[in-house]
């Protein structure tokens, strides 16, 4: 039976989302314990002032979805732009697999049916889509953040998180190999 394009939109954003968090999640892997808080000024963000704040954010949007405004109650934004005190490693990186886990729990559950309905974020009504693409677009303005920051931690001991620099047609060459076409 052919797959609704419902079906084809929810399967692609959680592809989408997965890519980005895969992203984050190696980029996070690379950054030092001790380069964690630190920024490049003092109005920067950290990586772990990053973490907390998408952790936050996700945890509030996707918590009852469907059923309450997205910024929830018991969220405190200003203190994630605040590195927790007494922060670890160990316990950054828990909230942040708690943040994508509602985020994926959620998508999971929506269906064809749920697209057209309305939900709010700060009182101001989206489609399901609208919000699903204000996530995305917020989480990868922020991830794209995090690489920049865990790359210039790194130093000259970056390994590319995509394709090199100098090696787009032997990547190509391989694609392409692979597909058959």
């Amino acid at each position: 039976m052919p797959r609704s394009l419902a079906e084809i939109y929810l399967e692609d954003v959680t592809a989408q989302f997965k890519k980005l968090k895969e992203l984050a999640d190696r980029a996070l892997a690379r950054v030092r314990d001790e380069d964690l808080a630190a920024t490049l000024d003092p109005e920067g963000n950290s990586v772990a002032v990053l973490v907390q704040h998408m952790a936050g954010n996700l945890r509030s949007r996707w918590t009852d979805f469907l059923t309450t405004d997205g910024e929830k109650p018991d969220r405190d934004r200003d203190a994630e732009f605040e590195v927790a005190p007494g922060f670890s490693r160990a316990g950054l990186l828990a909230r942040w697999e708690k943040g994508w886990e509602r985020l994926f729990a959620t998508l999971s559950e929506l269906t064809a049916d749920d697209l057209g309905k309305t939900v709010y974020i700060r009182a101001e009504p989206h489609t399901v889509p609208q919000a699903i693409h204000r996530q995305m677009t917020h989480h990868a303005y922020h991830i794209g953040q995090l690489v920049l920051l865990a790359r210039h931690h790194a130093g000259g001991g970056w390994e590319s998180l995509s394709v090199p620099r100098g090696k787009s047609r032997e990547h190509n060459a391989r694609m392409f190999g692979r597909s058959g076409r």
